[in-house]
């Protein structure tokens, strides 16, 4: 039975539970989990792919504490304590090819009563599926298989440690003692009722003097004093800054959605620009074609036009030198009979030769006719030559 506790006892257990927190620092993770336990089996049963068929009442994970009474530890030192607990996590690690992936965590607690390793695991046992493949499960009934699966890891414990070289005693087995295994959380509370009885004995109580009427007021004073410099105008002084700072940011954002207004003024006259440089550029191009096209069109009209003009031209050619062909034998016939005419002429008038009745023929009728002149053909093809044509 517990008595209800005195003023002095309530003193010492809240020194007592500072005392234990101080301590807190000394802990130390073998494995630390990153999250909750858990997530942190969700996340190994994932990626593990660990089999087994789990109900809501199924055992996923066992906690375990290797520890000793406080003397041993007092005995081997800081150093020796520190490879003592990192066996004990090599021991649990390699019993039944459990493996350091199947631990949660694994922390030295310093700051509880007896040093001690609290750990956490996943009872995962190697078998066989019915296909006889090698698969890994989660079964606590198999991993503590037999009613003496304690006894068993507790030897094989003791055994390990012997061989490492730390001087443990085997303890009475339960048969011999009639005690209970205890939990984690009962260990934890018989360790440190045993370090609060140990502090409480040499605890003591000190009472602060009474004081007066007055210097309480003058310690509210000082409060008020006090809570005005050290935490009123300092909070003050910062609003202020604060809204300061803040008015300045307004302007300054004022400034910034400005000058983004004009840049997207100016993304906007920009695009237009461009829009209308293409649009420029494709017309540019239309006409380019166009005049490309026109000057194809001009050089194949004039083409066809060079071509019509002297097949034309030829053809007048031909026709007049056909022409010309059938005036020349005119005009030789024409010569031949002329001169048969002067000669018939000089004959009939008895004249000498043709030069003389040419002559009296010229001086009668007023005449300048040289006969051999006008019938010279080669003037002729000199007109022809100025000849124009219809286009």
């Amino acid at each position: 039975m517990v008595n209800a506790p005195t003023m002095i006892e309530k003193q010492n257990v809240i020194q007592i539970k500072i005392l234990i927190g101080a301590r807190t620092h000394l802990n130390y993770y073998i494995k630390k989990n990153n999250y909750t336990y858990t997530k942190e089996f969700d996340k190994l049963r994932k990626e593990q792919n660990l089999a087994g068929h789990l109900r809501e009442n199924s055992i996923i994970m066992c906690q375990m504490i290797f520890t000793s009474d406080q003397e041993f530890f007092n005995r081997i030192g800081e150093q020796e304590t520190k490879r003592y607990f990192d066996e004990c996590y090599k021991f649990i690690c390699n019993y039944k090819n459990l493996g350091e992936k199947n631990i949660i965590s694994a922390v030295v607690h310093l700051d509880e009563g007896a040093p001690h390793l609290h750990l956490m695991f996943v009872p995962v046992v190697h078998t066989k599926d019915k296909d006889g493949k090698p698969i890994e499960k989660i079964c606590a009934r198999d991993f503590w298989k037999g009613r003496d699966s304690y006894r068993k890891l507790q030897d094989s414990y003791f055994e390990h440690v012997k061989s490492k070289g730390f001087d443990l005693e085997r303890g009475l087995y339960v048969e011999e003692t009639n005690r209970k295994n205890l939990s984690v959380e009962e260990f934890k509370k018989v360790t440190n009722y045993a370090k609060t009885k140990e502090i409480l004995k040499t605890a003591t109580l000190e009472l602060p003097n009474t004081p007066e009427l007055q210097d309480i007021k003058k310690l509210v004073l000082n409060r008020d004093k006090i809570i005005e410099e050290k935490i009123i105008k300092p909070q003050n002084k910062l609003i202020k800054e604060l809204h300061n700072e803040n008015v300045a940011l307004h302007k300054e954002l004022s400034k910034q959605t400005e000058i983004i207004d004009v840049a997207e003024e100016f993304v906007k006259e920009k695009e237009s620009l461009q829009n209308e440089n293409k649009n420029l550029e494709r017309t540019i191009c239309l006409l380019q074609q166009s005049k490309n096209q026109d000057e194809e069109d001009l050089k194949s009209e004039y083409e066809n036009k060079i071509d019509h003009i002297e097949h034309k031209y030829q053809k007048k050619i031909k026709e007049l030198e056909k022409e010309n062909k059938g005036l020349n034998k005119i005009i030789d016939k024409f010569k031949d009979n002329l001169k048969k005419f002067l000669k018939w002429l000089c004959h009939k008038f008895s004249y000498p030769c043709e030069d003389d009745l040419i002559r009296d023929f010229n001086k009668e009728t007023y005449s300048n006719i040289n006969f051999e002149k006008q019938l010279d053909t080669s003037h002729f093809e000199k007109e022809d030559n100025e000849i124009d044509f219809e286009m």
